[in-house]
């Protein structure tokens, strides 16, 4: 674990770092800023329409009633992705672009799932779920015919009602 965190923070940003400096002293700085901003935004973009396009299938597949292990991954990886582009450098934007292609993506998935799989234990509580009916509706054309009446009750004397123990002025029949 202590290894992947010193590659993490320490390998990955020095790699970085030496890569934006070749490309500055290549292209020059004010060209190599544009490219990184412009990498992150367009990054930003694909994040945005990967992941829409992520949750939809994880929601689809809850509607049907299918627990949505691939979806999951697929999301997690899309976020992973979008991670790597928001960072800056080429090398790590390399890396997320090529997470936010389908294609590598279900391939990434299916490696991760078979790598993963045998060590995961997967518990269920509950009946699980079941695929929602939706709600029957009511179209904007049915009419619906009431007619409002009001009735009004006014003792003759106001004082009565009181004297009577009626404090909400309503009629109970009894005399």
């Amino acid at each position: 674990m202590r290894a992947l965190l010193v590659v993490v923070f320490i390998v990955v940003p020095l790699i970085e770092l030496a890569i934006i400096v070749q490309v500055g002293q290549l292209v020059g700085t004010a060209w190599t800023i544009l490219a990184l901003l412009a990498v992150s935004l367009a990054g930003a973009w694909l994040v945005r329409r990967e992941g829409t396009r992520a949750w939809s299938r994880f929601r689809t597949a809850l509607a049907s009633g299918r627990v949505p292990t691939d979806e999951v991954l697929e999301g997690a990886l899309v976020l992973f992705g979008g991670a790597l582009l928001l960072t800056p450098g080429f090398a790590t934007d390399a890396v997320g672009l090529a997470l936010m292609v389908p294609p590598v993506r279900a391939l990434l998935a299916s490696t991760l799932r078979r790598r993963l799989g045998s060590r995961l234990t997967v518990t269920s509580v509950g009946g699980g779920t079941r695929p929602r009916r939706p709600a029957p509706t009511r179209s904007r054309d049915d009419v619906v015919d009431v007619e409002v009446v009001s009735i009004e009750r006014t003792p003759s004397d106001p004082g009565a009602a009181a004297r009577n123990g009626d404090i909400h002025n309503r009629d109970t029949g009894s005399a």
